[in-house]
């Protein structure tokens, strides 16, 4: 059964999200892969195993026992009984710890099966005159066509393909910042807490820099913020909240999140304010859920919009736009 799992969770992944695996980071395809790869093998053992079973196998004899005599044969029957239990003991312990390991690895394959675009977020990422968008193996690009001095570097919220982000951010590069959209390893922001300073190393022009993201990106990109004080002049969170104290940061910030939002709640983002700065922003979007702030379609768990996806993503790029103009006027 483990083996047939291995195997069908990354197909079930691969067949039920298109393309989508092809353009996230490619920690997630090596996973899926090993796990294939994984259950080829056990498939394989197990058929092996079978095979060898139903095989005769030859008759005993007694003739060497004969030969010693039956009291030596008896005493060395009962010594290689005595010798071979611990060691079947240990067999059977790592026998017991590598099927659980496989069960872990068939079920991440599963569990980790991103959120794909909408049509609405893939139709985002076509260059035009405005902004050009650029894919590299750790993030998306959205540059817009003047130079750009004040860039956001942004983290999708935990599986969502990074491509559903297109829709709310390119209106940011569209008025002239640029945005960068990480690649999280498996997609999955905690993963690598200092990812952010990729895309910041590789864009010297931009003098001042925001951090920001979606649920548990919001909460890696509030980690780099506060570990890098020096680089980072803002912090934007989408329907998220930090888990440190950020009080005494010095930080412009601005938290954006949904009245009936059912994850990042009105009252988990309303007792997370004690660990924001006290000149933090808060805009609450009368309606909006926490699928609004990326277009992946509607997820488990989570509220019931009273308004329109538009009408929300409007309101979150004006304020999301507001946090990065003052930025780039210094304040």
């Amino acid at each position: 059964m483990i083996g047939v799992a291995l195997i069908v969770a990354p197909s079930w992944t691969l067949l039920s999200t298109g393309d989508t695996v092809r353009h996230q980071h490619v920690s997630l395809a090596v996973l899926l892969g090993i796990s294939a790869l994984a259950g080829v093998l056990v498939l394989a053992f197990a058929v092996r195993s079978v095979v060898a079973r139903s095989r005769p196998r030859p008759e005993r004899t007694s003739a060497n026992a004969a030969e010693r005599g039956e009291g030596d044969a008896t005493t060395e029957a009962s010594t290689s009984h005595h010798s071979t239990r611990p060691r079947r003991v240990v067999r059977g312990i790592g026998t017991a710890l590598g099927l659980v390991l496989l069960a872990v690895l068939a079920g991440a394959s599963a569990w980790l099966r991103p959120f794909p675009a909408t049509d609405a977020a893939r139709a985002a990422l076509v260059s035009d005159s405005t902004v050009t968008i650029t894919e590299s193996g750790g993030w998306y690009t959205f540059a817009p066509s003047s130079q750009a001095t004040t860039g956001l570097v942004y983290s999708p919220g935990a599986r969502v393909d990074v491509r559903a982000t297109a829709a709310v951010l390119r209106p940011l590069a569209e008025a002239g910042y640029l945005v960068v959209v990480l690649k999280e390893p498996l997609g999955i922001a905690l993963t690598d807490l200092g990812q952010s300073a990729g895309p910041i190393a590789a864009h010297p022009e931009i003098t001042h820099w925001a951090v920001g993201g979606h649920s548990l990106g919001g909460v890696a990109a509030a980690r780099f913020a506060e570990d890098h004080p020096e680089r980072v002049d803002g912090l934007l969170l989408h329907a998220s909240y930090p888990l440190d104290d950020m009080s005494g940061a010095d930080l412009a910030v601005t938290s954006i999140s949904g009245s009936e939002d059912g994850l990042s709640t009105p009252a988990k983002v309303d007792a997370s304010q004690a660990k924001l700065p006290a000149d933090t922003t808060y805009v609450q979007v009368s309606g909006a859920v926490h699928a609004f702030f990326a277009d992946y379609g509607a997820q488990p768990g989570d509220g019931t919009p009273t308004t329109s996806r538009a009408d929300a993503q409007d309101q979150i790029v004006t304020a999301s736009r507001e946090l990065l103009d003052g930025i780039s006027l210094g304040g």
